[in-house]
């Protein structure tokens, strides 16, 4: 396969893609932030992110609140240098109420790779814990494993 910097090829866009949703599905905030540049700037909902650091005690807050999250990205579209993906996840809360993320992101990678800037939009839907879905064990989702497409959303 050929390297994963841009330009992008579908292949190698939806790889990337991959290899995004296996970091965070490891809900390590330290080996998350080496994928972005080290001045990356981030829009997460209201939050206005930037740099390793910050990514690193945004990711450390994030999976502290959100318990059991397990996550599944499908790429939307790509050019040279951008990736869009939506996305959903699953996660409860310390009280074990269920939701499911939705969200859209646009990503912008520099010449090495590294994201430069990510933007997400993201709404959650409160669920019973049975309408979950992602079942899996934490961590890696399995090859096997439906996509958003395949699941219906």
């Amino acid at each position: 396969m050929s390297s994963l910097v841009p330009p992008f090829t579908l292949e190698t866009a939806t790889r990337k893609v991959r290899l995004a949703e296996d970091g965070w599905n490891s809900r390590d905030p330290g080996r998350v932030s080496l994928v972005y540049t080290p001045d990356s700037q981030w829009r997460n909902r209201a939050e206005f992110i930037t740099g390793r650091a910050e990514i690193v005690a945004f990711l450390a807050r994030k999976w502290a609140k959100e318990l059991d999250y397990r996550l599944i990205k499908e790429i939307w579209a790509f050019t040279d240098d951008r990736i869009a993906v939506r996305f959903a996840y699953e996660w409860h809360d310390d009280s074990g109420n269920w939701f499911r993320s939705y969200g859209n992101e646009n990503w912008e990678f520099d010449a090495a790779g590294l994201m430069q800037r990510r933007f997400a939009c993201i709404n959650d839907l409160p669920i019973r814990e049975t309408e979950r879905k992602y079942h899996w064990p934490l961590g890696r989702r399995p090859d096997d494993h439906p996509g958003l497409t395949e699941l219906g959303l």
